[in-house]
């Protein structure tokens, strides 16, 4: 364990008052991932500004993005999160997506990426950028692997500066973007290298299957590996809820150790690009770019690929017409049906984890032993982590309706095994009364109840985004990585 590793695994302990659970998993033993050294000649401009005169219809499309405005935040909609993930970053601070070209904005202001005030201090690696911007790959190519992940996320805050764009999807330095040919590129290895596993190497793909995957740079499930906290994909096994658990379980793999429960705890990412290829939509060839980038037909009669990333029902004739012959109207009530029927599940499997998290908290505070608990946490561990990936993925109530609705089931299956033997547990210690969960019907009440002080977190945020932030733009401007202030 490097000493980056160590006082980040001290920091979160003493934040949070979390002691790690030995025993209750196996060691971890990391997959030795590939570290690609660095490549000179990938050339990769990042600046989206760039591309404005030469592709107009198309970044006008990119720069539209900035219409998804909604950033409500899940903590107070759903404080029942702020208990779920007690202990971890994200019970500070979740707020649902809004468009690409937020991304950079949106991570500085998130509470989960804390508020260094040096380059060095953490508490989050460089592996927090990787989704956030083609500056990341461009990053990659100048220092390889290691040189870019082993780095704390604050070191790049002067060099991550230009949003999604353009360079994410496609080489905007070749001789067919220039001619105006789509030129797609995957410019990640870490990205490249799962795709491979899953037998959908990109450089043998298909025009389909390239579209499909430009999408799984980001929207996909990932952790991030070893001490150099590399962003890999748990695909060893396969893309299933079950193939990815047995992948973390067999390494010994944990997010977190939740400060309730002292469960060994896994947080879902985004598993969109894996929920797709299971549902219906991906067993038939259906992919990310016909239902959210269009082909339209601008005034002056020319087909282009809309770049606005949007909801398939704002562009519903170019999109959901193609296959559907249901009119918008009762095509949205289906949608809206299957998304109240995932909801109704979500929300019951989440009420059985709140109550599991403070009945493991009561059997510990009774006195059971970390052999007695080993069965009960590992039971939350997979009901929360079937929870998590269907509450974390975008669209799955579109994407792949039957899947979300298993996977939620057997969410709940796993919850009641873990609160049945922590009954046992409970009386075996004495404590036959049920185990009462406090008022946490409120983000304020949840967060006094797992020991989270937000005022304190928001007062560093500010001063971080006040004197940090302009910093790094005003840097990165210096190095020709943002156009010149207006």
């Amino acid at each position: 364990m490097n000493v980056l590793k160590k006082r980040l695994l001290l920091a979160a302990t003493v934040a949070w008052g979390v002691s790690v659970l030995p025993n209750t998993m196996a060691e971890y033993k990391p997959i030795e991932q590939p570290v690609e050294p660095a490549n000179p000649s990938l050339k990769i401009e990042s600046r989206n500004d760039l591309f404005k005169e030469q592709f107009p219809k198309q970044y006008q499309g990119w720069a539209d993005t900035s219409k998804s405005t909604d950033l409500d935040s899940v903590n107070y909609e759903d404080p029942r999160v702020v208990v779920l993930w007690a202990g971890y970053a994200f019970a500070k601070d979740y707020k649902k997506p809004r468009g690409h070209f937020y991304a950079i904005t949106d991570v500085r202001e998130i509470l989960r990426t804390g508020a260094p005030m040096t380059p060095d201090a953490g508490p989050m690696p460089m592996a927090c950028w990787t989704c956030k911007s083609p500056d990341v790959p461009r990053l990659i190519a100048e220092r390889g692997e290691a040189g870019y992940f082993g780095a704390t996320w604050g070191s790049g805050g002067s060099e991550i500066v230009n949003p999604i764009g353009c360079a994410d999807c496609h080489d905007t330095t070749s001789k067919d973007f220039a001619e105006g040919k789509p030129a797609l590129r995957i410019a990640r290895p870490h990205v490249l290298r799962p795709l491979e596993k899953i037998n959908k190497k990109f450089a043998d793909a298909d025009r389909t299957d390239q579209r499909a995957a430009l999408c799984a740079n980001c929207h996909v499930e990932y952790y991030f590996a070893g001490d150099l906290k590399q962003v890999t994909f748990p695909w060893d096994n396969g893309i299933s809820v079950d193939e990815m658990e047995k992948y973390y379980d067999d390494i010994g793999f944990v997010d977190w150790t939740h400060a309730l429960s002292k469960a060994p705890m896994l947080k879902a990412q985004h598993p969109d690009y894996e929920t797709w290829m299971l549902g219906v939509h991906g067993k038939n060839g259906v992919t990310c770019i016909d239902c959210h980038m269009p082909k339209v037909q601008g005034v002056d009669g020319k087909v282009y690929t809309d770049h606005q990333i949007g909801n398939p029902f704002n562009a519903f004739e170019h999109t959901c017409a193609n296959c559907h012959d249901q009119s918008k109207e009762k095509l949205k009530d289906i949608v809206k049906s299957r998304k109240k029927e995932i909801k109704d599940v979500m929300l019951r499997l989440e009420d059985q984890l709140v109550a599991a998290h403070f009945e493991a908290k009561a059997a510990w505070e009774a006195g059971a032993t970390k052999e007695e608990m080993k069965d009960a946490l590992q039971a939350i561990r997979h009901a929360q982590w079937r929870w998590d990936y269907s509450a974390a993925g975008h669209g799955g109530h579109i994407h792949a309706p039957d899947v979300i609705l298993k996977v939620l089931g057997t969410g709940l299956d796993r919850a009641s095994d873990a609160r049945t033997q922590l009954v046992r547990v409970l009386a075996k210690h004495g404590i036959t009364e049920p185990v009462k969960v406090p008022d946490i019907s409120t983000a304020e009440n949840a967060w006094k109840a797992t020991g989270v002080d937000i005022e304190k977190e928001r007062r560093a945020k500010a001063e971080f985004l006040k004197t940090i932030v302009p910093q790094w733009d005003k840097e990165a401007r210096e190095k020709g990585l943002l156009p010149p202030e207006k």
